[in-house]
């Protein structure tokens, strides 16, 4: 089965290197940046603006799939890939949680940004509280390194 998606936009923020990215929207929550919807799409932002956050679902085009097993940029322990937000995956495949600053024509505001310059958007959705609520979460073996999360920016490493 092949499947194939187009972009719908790209992302602009101030990242044009991995090196000092930050690894999660909670590392830098004051980086802004738009996000630019191609014209043929914005008709789709219509009643998005009354929402506070969005997820940008974008395609991580420096990224290389390289192995199922990774020492995560917070562990010095392999971790089975799925298990970690490591950009190199089988579907390089990005989500980002933002705070949405404003929306006009195709042009999106947002703030909280961890996304290389560049990349290509394939969906946005809105964060909606109701949907996403959740009672007893764990985070695994990230709860061990949890204080360290909002400091680390991003490892070369990870991506090639």
């Amino acid at each position: 089965m092949q499947i194939l998606y187009h972009p719908i936009g790209i992302i602009h923020s101030p990242f044009n290197d991995l090196e000092g990215m930050p690894i999660q929207p909670v590392g830098e929550r004051r980086t802004g940046g738009t996000v630019e919807v191609f014209p043929q799409f914005s008709e789709g932002l219509k009643d998005l603006a009354g929402f506070s956050h969005i997820y940008l679902i974008f395609h991580l085009h420096e990224a290389h799939f390289s192995s199922l097993t990774v020492t995560p940029f917070l562990d010095s322990e392999p971790r089975g890939l799925f298990a970690t937000r490591a950009p190199s995956r089988p579907n390089p495949i990005g989500l980002s949680l933002v705070k949405l600053l404003a929306v006009e024509d195709n042009i999106l505001t947002v703030e909280s940004l961890d996304v290389l310059d560049g990349s290509p958007l394939l969906d946005i959705k809105p964060y909606v509280p109701l949907f996403e609520e959740s009672e007893n979460t764990r985070s695994g073996w990230m709860e061990s390194v949890k204080d360290e999360i909002a400091s680390r920016t991003s490892d070369r490493r990870f991506i090639d």
